[in-house]
């Protein structure tokens, strides 16, 4: 059995199928683990979501910024971007359902010496600390009350961690973090209008995984949403968002040996909409 952790998919159903073809994955064998964005900007959203869904325990996904939007953009608390490729999943007959078994999706996976999250952690945070945090927003996405919890989700402040931190506010950064973040300072602080590479960071900033000392260093981390980057793979951090949606690689790591596999994604370059 082998456990293949898989990039942003971002809707680009055609080249996951190509990239398992190439893993020989079985799923009476294998598991897969996604960091997150099944959906968005790519052009089969849908076929995608009932993938991933189809496979049941062979797939543990962890959700995304993308996915949230999904979810806000349905529930009404959103508006769909220009750049969004969600109406066939906001039209499907399946609908519901979709979005049900998105919203019980994991926030955090931790598993085989590895964490997985979407974006990142707070520099604050052990692996233990950040897992019981993954675990108060799925309860309240999962809870009678997630839609008001989805009304008030979206939100840059307050922009750092604090123990003391409750209700909407501490949801939202614990939110944030492992959604959005990017580039943070030494302190915690998070920034959210960086979305290039590493050239020219903010002031004070860098990226999350580069703070030193941080808390959950000695737990090697597996992340997706920084396409800028591209493919990372160091002893404490694997960086899987190798911009298939922008016409580059669908990027896959066994985790048993650190095996990297890719999937050439030229043909998407110049159809996904324009952020």
């Amino acid at each position: 059995m082998s456990t293949y952790a898989i990039g942003d998919v971002q809707g680009c159903y055609d080249q996951l199928r190509r990239l398992l073809d190439h893993l020989t994955f079985d799923p009476g064998r294998d598991r897969l683990w996604f960091v997150g964005d099944l959906v968005n900007r790519g052009p089969q959203s849908l076929e995608t979501l009932r993938f991933v869904r189809s496979l049941g325990g062979t797939a543990i996904t962890v959700l995304g910024n993308h996915d949230l939007h999904l979810l806000m953009v349905a529930a009404g608390f959103a508006k769909p971007h220009r750049s969004d490729t969600l109406g066939a999943v906001l039209d499907a007959p399946d609908r519901d359902e979709l979005l049900a078994w998105l919203r019980h999706q994991n926030m955090m996976h931790v598993g085989q010496g590895y964490a997985m999250v979407h974006a990142g952690l707070l520099p604050q945070w052990s692996i233990a600390q950040a897992l019981d945090l993954a675990r108060e927003i799925e309860q309240a996405l999962r809870g009678d009350g997630h839609r008001e919890f989805m009304r008030r989700m979206y939100g840059n402040e307050p922009a750092r961690w604090h123990d003391d931190l409750a209700g909407f506010d501490r949801l939202r950064v614990i939110t944030n973090a492992m959604t959005r973040m990017r580039l943070c300072t030494a302190d915690g602080a998070m920034e959210f209008t960086h979305k290039t590479g590493l050239v020219n960071p903010p002031p004070g900033f860098m990226p999350w995984y580069d703070v030193p000392q941080r808390a959950n260093r000695d737990t090697a981390i597996v992340f997706g949403h920084w396409a800028a980057l591209g493919l990372i793979v160091r002893p404490d951090v694997i960086a899987l968002d190798s911009g298939c949606v922008w016409g580059r690689e669908l990027s896959a790591l066994r985790l048993d040996d650190r095996r990297i596999f890719q999937c050439d994604c030229r043909e998407m370059a110049g159809t996904a909409p324009e952020q």
